[in-house]
Order: C-alpha cells, then structure tokens, then sequence
C-alpha cells in the first residue's frame, strides 16, 4: 500500500493536470502542446536571483526545461543546454544562423528548435550533437511542438510543416495565404493554427487535411490557448477573441476603444481567466467565458512576453526590462525585478525554479 501511495504521489508530480504543464517539467513554449500557459507547480512566495547565465546574444526565445536542464535559443544562433539548479554549461549547440522567437521543445532523447536562416534543428539531449535538419524558405520565428510523432512548426514561406520527428523527413505541408508567425496548438489529434492571412484553420495531424477555417478578421502572430471547445487568441487589430471550435465561429471579441495595441502576447489560462499582454503595455485578465474586461495592470512598456499561471499568480515579462509576479485574481502585483533589459521571452517553471531570457543576452533563473 505504502509503494503504491508513493507511485500516486510521482504520478501526480509529473502528468500534466487540465491541460497544465507538469510541476517538474516546461517542455515546450506555453508548457503544453494546448498551449495553456499554466503549471501544476508553484514557485517559492517570495523569489529570489539564484544565478543568471549569459548567452552572448539578446534572447526572444523561450526557455524549455527538462530533466532538470534549461534549454534556451540566444540570438546569436547557439542553443544552450544549462543545469537547472546551479546554471553551469552542459553543452551548447550552434545552429549557423540568428535565432528569433521559435522556443526549443524536448521530446523523448531529442530538443528542437528552428531558426532564422528557416532551418528546424534536431538535437540529442545528451550531448548537444546534431540528429538532423530540415530546411525551409522563409525564416522560423514559430516554436516546434512534437506530437505522435511529428514535429509541426510553421515557416514564413507560408506553410506549416509536419516532419517526422526521428528521421526529420516530411509528412505533410498545408500552404497558407501569409506568413505562419504562430506556433500551432494541439488537441485531440487536430492542430489549430493562425496565421498572417487573417485565418485560424484546424488541420488533422494524420494525413495535414484543413478540416475547416475561421475568419479572424486581423493579422494574427499571437499563438492560439485552446481550451476544450474553445479557441483563445489576440490579433494586430486590437482584439482578443473566443473562439468555437464545434459551431466554427467568433464567440466574442475583446478590446479597449482607448488603447488600439496589437496582441502579441500568447494568452494564459487560470481558472476562468485569461490572462495576456499587450502592446499598451498593460497585461489584461479577462472573462473567459464573456469577453468581459476583470483587470489591467500596467508596466513602463509594450508586453509581448507571454505570461505563466500557476498557484494564483501570474508571472510575465516587459519591454521596461521587469519580471513582474501578479495576484491573478486581483491584477495586484506582489513582486518585481529588473533586469536592466527588456524582456519579451516568456517565463517557464518547473521544480520551482522561474527562468527567462531577456535582451541583455542573459538567463534569468528565480526560486
């Protein structure tokens, strides 16, 4: 019984809970392939700077962790690999190229992530060497998310590709009107994906068919938080929208009439909150079920760093350079620190420890 207590207990510590990153690992960008945003872990109340880690470029890309290992792109095009708990090098892996936004994602005995020379790198986890390529036209600013066995990542040549994520060959490709800025989001064996061609589209993981389309009515680069039947995204025309994935529809658009900005911030998701950044520099908490404005708080700054629920409170990065930590209910902040940088990668967690990059080049790591 005691064995049996303990194996619940492991369980529990290390599977994803109502579409949560579990409390030991951050595997990709927005922690889950649902691209949520939330972890079943919790950081300490009060943190503090337990060592930062200089790549030697300014970092858009967002930290993955696993294993106990922090996994992060700096922009001079070198994917690093640092231990979690005292930040020393592991490895670190040269791409060739500058890399933007696209956020490494683990799976199995492999790390990927692509760049701007339009590349998706493939990496053994072990040691830094490369498992293989796959070469695009266009530049990948889309993080990779690995599912039955495929990699998808969307490329400013306008596709969104499939690749088999042991060989690096091509299963499929679906070709879209406009660059795929977005990482897609994955459900139920379909992946959801927008798009700079003002489209939201689901396509069937097996065989890449376009199962159907919805209008958004806006350049779109925000990532979509998918949520049972529903859709969560924010567009350059100023809106954050819900949408239905079973009725293939627009439930409700949100905006602020006074502040114009664009969303570039993926959203989060707390309980019924949605929780996103924008470029009026304000991080927004929203009804998720009406549309309905809860809170704003305000930073120095456009934010475009995607925030982190967990515990109740929500950690996200600014251009004024600061790690805020905020009452998730409330929008109160609790805590701050600046870097000196701006930040607009997103925070990750996992065995609570908080990391993230900022333009000053550098890893950030809280506990």
């Amino acid at each position: 019984m005691r064995k049996l207590f303990f194996f619940l207990v492991l369980l529990l510590a290390v599977a994803p809970l109502g579409g949560q990153a579990p409390a030991t690992e951050w595997r990709q960008f927005r922690g889950t392939p649902a691209l949520t945003g939330a972890s079943a872990g919790a950081a300490p109340a009060t943190l503090k700077l337990l060592w930062s880690y200089d790549v030697g470029g300014p970092i858009a890309s967002s930290a993955a962790i696993a294993g106990g290992v922090v996994y992060v792109g700096g922009g001079d095009g070198d994917l690093v690999a640092l231990d979690l708990a005292s930040g020393k090098l592991r490895w670190k892996y040269t791409t060739g190229n500058l890399i933007g936004e696209s956020s490494p994602a683990v799976s199995g005995d492999a790390v990927y992530i692509g760049d701007l020379g339009g590349v998706l790198h493939a990496v053994s986890i072990r040691d830094g060497k490369p498992l293989w390529t796959f070469k695009t036209m266009g530049e990948i600013k889309a993080s990779p998310v690995v599912t039955d066995g495929v990699v998808l990542v969307g490329s400013y040549d306008t596709h969104l590709y499939a690749v088999d994520a042991r060989t690096g060959k091509p299963r499929w490709n679906v070709a879209t009107k406009g660059m795929v800025h977005a990482t897609a989001g994955v459900r139920d064996g379909m992946t959801f994906v927008t798009g700079c061609d003002a489209l939201f589209r689901a396509i069937r993981i097996a065989d890449g068919k376009e199962v159907f389309q919805i209008e958004t009515g806006a350049y779109t680069a925000a990532s979509p938080l998918l949520d049972g039947d529903r859709a969560y995204v924010g567009t350059f025309n100023a809106e954050m929208l819900a949408l239905d994935l079973t009725r293939r529809s627009v439930v409700w658009r949100y905006s602020q009439p006074d502040t114009e900005f664009p969303y570039y911030s993926s959203a989060a998701l707390d309980g019924g909150r949605l929780i996103v950044g924008g470029r009026d520099k304000l991080v927004h908490a929203i009804d998720a079920a009406s549309g309905k404005r809860l809170w704003t708080f305000a930073t120095r700054a456009r934010v475009d760093s995607s925030p982190l629920v967990s515990g109740g409170r929500v950690y996200v990065g600014s251009g004024d350079g600061r790690l805020y930590v905020l009452d998730s209910a409330s929008g109160k902040k609790i805590w701050e620190f600046d870097t000196g940088a701006g930040i607009a990668a997103s925070p990750a967690l996992a065995s609570g420890r908080v990391v993230v990059g900022a333009d000053d080049g550098r890893v950030y790591v809280f506990g």
